[in-house]
């Protein structure tokens, strides 16, 4: 039964303040909630949303929480979702960026958030289980996937040539990627929308225009040549061409942005550092560089103010395009739902997508489980090896004892990161 548009509102606020973990922790929570425990989708329709996402530029986290919104409450419930994904993340990075300028470190946000990730590890390898167990149904897919787990994680194939090499498995050989839909699967029912160009129009006009009215009248307040308005425009251009989620996309922003001056290298790996260790999407860093972008160069208006515009331009031309892509393309995609042709290309993408999930899930893993004394992240890279790192014991048995209290006392998302939360907590304050 679909939820009234009071519980989905409310569900997608408790959403944007647990959704740690980057793309795969925030995915694996959101298929917990929403089609395990809820059922407000089945996995069929949500692999489907999912793979249309992997297609997109920009956060695919925060894209299938627009859509799956959409599902379930139309337009309205597209943005509402899609906003309160973010708008925890965004209040609380500007919060912890005026601290950071003000007094210089943030450290212990590391501290407070660090058992968290131990909870984020559980919820993501409990997600791969139960995806993969949807979304494997033949030996077509489990090859596939195995096939983009290995290229991404060990040939460092870039994650768009993955994403095309699936498709076209799928146009090739359909008969693999379709036998999924052969007991009443959600993609083959009649589409709930159908687009029209009249629609079409409308949205693109309306998104286009509040994508990039912000922009214009800060150039016309401050002149083209202000820090504001250079953000403004620069992360316009990466919203458009940040295939592959924030892993893929960092490297390149985080050395442009040191690049044009508006935070140094230190800086940059606090960011990160902020990003990884708060909710929302791991791309909110690049508020954190807004911040502090303008913050050092204000011009005729007050540190304080031009940082918080700086914040805000920031994130505004970083996710309004997201809103965009979704509310064009879904009546587009849920129409096609029935064509066979394009249902096996999104089957193969399925099988692609948990590849790319459990290549997340090992990094992350592998970052929380195998730490590296001073998080050693260099800008120009975001991930790195594990070869002279040790297994932190304490933090394998706290994933461990979740993923059982997971299967076997059935764990609600909120239950597992509060309890991850204390664990961390409590390990640190007595010193161990």
């Amino acid at each position: 039964m679909n939820p009234t548009f009071s519980e989905s509102w409310r569900y997608w606020l408790k959403l944007g303040c647990i959704s740690f973990g980057g793309p795969a922790g925030q995915i694996a929570i959101m298929h917990e909630e929403v089609v395990v425990r809820r059922k407000w989708v089945d996995d069929a329709r949500f692999l489907h949303a999912w793979s249309f996402c992997t297609l997109l530029p920009g956060p695919e986290a925060q894209q299938l929480a627009i859509y799956l919104g959409w599902l379930l409450h139309g337009t309205w419930g597209g943005i509402v979702a899609g906003t309160l994904f973010v708008l925890p993340a965004a209040l609380l990075l500007w919060l912890l960026s005026w601290v950071y300028v003000t007094w210089g470190s943030v450290g212990w946000v590391a501290s407070v958030f660090s058992g968290l990730n131990m909870a984020v590890v559980a919820i993501v390898v409990m997600a791969v289980w139960k995806i993969g167990g949807k979304a494997l149904s033949s030996r077509g897919r489990w090859a596939l996937a195995v096939a983009a787990f290995v290229a991404l994680f060990f040939l460092k194939i870039p994650f768009p040539a993955v994403i095309a090499v699936a498709a076209l498995a799928g146009w090739a050989f359909p008969g693999q990627f379709l036998q999924a839909l052969k007991s009443g699967d959600p993609v083959l029912v009649e589409a709930t929308a159908r687009p029209t160009w009249a629609g079409s129009l409308r949205v693109l006009a309306i998104w286009l225009a509040l994508w990039w009215v912000p922009v214009g009248m800060l150039a016309w307040w401050l002149g083209s040549g202000h820090v504001l308005v250079q953000e403004g425009v620069f992360f316009s251009k990466t919203a458009v061409v940040t295939f592959g989620g924030a892993y893929a996309v960092l490297p390149y922003v985080a050395q442009q942005s040191v690049d044009f001056g508006w935070v140094n290298q230190k800086q940059m790996l606090d960011g990160l550092g902020l990003a990884e260790s708060t909710p929302g999407p791991l791309i909110m860093v690049l508020q954190f560089v807004g911040f502090l972008g303008a913050w050092a160069d204000p011009g005729r208006l007050s540190p304080l103010l031009a940082a918080t515009l700086g914040a805000f331009i920031t994130t505004w031309v970083t996710f309004v395009p997201c809103f965009l892509w979704i509310l064009l393309g879904v009546p587009y995609v849920e129409s096609l739902r029935q064509n066979r042709a394009i249902s096996a290309v999104l089957g193969a993408i399925n099988a692609a997508v948990v590849g790319v999930v459990l290549n997340l899930a090992v990094w992350f893993a592998g970052e929380v489980l195998l730490p590296v004394a001073g998080k050693g992240v260099q800008v120009g890279q975001v991930a790195t090896g594990w070869g002279s790192r040790a297994l932190d014991v304490f933090a394998l048995a706290v994933v461990l004892a979740l993923c059982v209290a997971m299967v076997h006392w059935k764990w609600p998302v909120t239950r597992v990161v509060l309890a991850g939360a204390s664990a961390g907590l409590v390990w640190r304050w007595i010193g161990l």
